[in-house]
């Protein structure tokens, strides 16, 4: 049976695994029911269906470069596709925590990194190839009528083959880790402090008047010799205690390429805990202080399912579905112990506290609310609602996930 990455849930459908283009367009054709199955690092039913789940991982791994864009297969890692375009002198701006997730499965959900001036994954994205209901084959660019919604479209608009995003010349970074950090300072200047360098990241399990670890990136100017009399960690250090510093990219301020320190994990190591769930909520940067004293003062019973929690920054952007429309973001992460009903429990609370601020769930983690509540705090929710009617009249990429959470 076939399982997701945290081990919580079982596919339920007939996994296909198509070799070329033209097979998903078969597959997608003569199904009732489809959804595409990415690199299985979600944490609810996403991409789950009695019908057919398309894997992508056979399709013939394409890389063309042209101008400032490249275009991959849809089942590419980004860890993969980075190394590529290193060797070639050539960056992503951003990368997310692991390296280890697909391309397609990133974008569709608006998975993300870090950083202030940053924009999540797909932000990046020039154009997409993608099989429709019919079984057509289309292509949908920056720029043309659509495209904002069809980015970020949970596998609800086809399984997309292929991806076009921007790139960039390569780049160096340096990263220091500064621990036990005052709570009161960052929070009187939250902005400043997520600013500090290229990617920022604050780590910690809500108890206590201290910040854990403050992980920055930094690329050119110099990291802060210390946060507030928090110096550097002299070694290095994972954010899970009991952890492998070795399965974390290099610390202690040595540079080294993008590739290297924009990820937390390194791709040939376990990334995070690995028996966990995941929840995020994405709030407006300028209610994030407010969201984070609400979190603080529920530690007690936020704490002990936790493992830890990352608050970082995103870049607002015009995407329909994206966390991060319209608005810079701060994102509020939390890896749960693997106790599916403690969190299941916990979560309406939580977000009884953070949706009011206009939180936005990780469409790919654990969270309780429902069309009802979503609806309200995307803009353009009628839109997508009429571009995914157009593209799909029957429903064929729908599933109990897709109804729960679009209605």
């Amino acid at each position: 049976m076939e399982r997701n990455w945290a081990g919580n849930l079982t596919y339920s459908g007939r996994v296909v695994v198509p070799a070329s283009v033209a097979e998903v367009q078969e597959v997608v054709a003569g199904a009732d029911r489809v959804r595409a199955l990415g690199s299985r690092h979600s944490f609810n039913d996403i991409a789950d269906t009695g019908g057919a789940l398309v894997s992508l991982e056979a399709l013939p791994p394409d890389l063309e470069l042209t101008g400032d864009t490249v275009t991959v297969s849809a089942a590419t890692r980004y860890g993969v596709l980075a190394e590529a375009l290193q060797d070639r002198g050539l960056a992503l701006a951003n990368l997310a925590s692991l390296p280890h997730i697909s391309v397609a499965g990133a974008i569709a959900t608006a998975t993300h990194g870090s950083g202030s001036r940053n924009g999540n994954l797909a932000a990046a994205v020039a154009a997409l190839d993608l099989v429709g209901a019919d079984g057509e084959l289309r292509r949908v660019r920056r720029g043309e009528e659509g495209f904002a919604g069809s980015v970020v479209a949970l596998g609800t608009l086809g399984v997309v083959t292929s991806v076009t995003l921007d790139v960039r010349p390569s780049f160096d970074l340096r990263q220091h880790v500064y621990l036990d950090v005052p709570w009161r300072p960052v929070l009187e200047d939250l902005d400043e402090i997520m600013a500090s360098g290229y990617s920022v990241s604050l780590f910690t399990d809500w108890t206590g008047e201290r910040v854990g670890q403050v992980w920055v990136k930094s690329a050119g100017t110099p990291a802060p010799t210390d946060l507030f009399g928090a110096p550097p960690a002299a070694v290095q250090v994972h954010m899970l205690d009991g952890e492998p510093a070795d399965a974390v990219t290099e610390q202690l301020g040595v540079a080294g390429p993008w590739l290297d320190r924009l990820p937390h994990f390194r791709l040939g190591h376990k990334p995070s805990h690995g028996a966990e769930l995941q929840s995020e909520y994405l709030v407006p940067r300028d209610r994030a202080v407010e969201a984070i004293g609400l979190l603080r003062a529920g530690r007690e019973r936020i704490a002990p399912l936790l493992h830890v929690s990352e608050v970082r920054t995103v870049a607002g952007d015009d995407l329909w579905l994206s966390g991060a429309f319209g608005r810079d973001t701060v994102a509020l992460h939390f890896t749960w112990r693997l106790d599916p009903a403690g969190v299941a429990a916990l979560l309406p609370d939580l977000e009884s506290l953070l949706l009011p601020l206009g939180a936005r769930p990780h469409w790919g983690k654990c969270f309780a609310a429902t069309a009802r509540e979503l609806a309200r705090l995307y803009p353009k929710w009628t839109e997508f609602a009429e571009l995914r009617h157009a593209a799909d009249p029957l429903g064929k990429f729908g599933n109990a996930y897709t109804a729960h959470v679009l209605g």
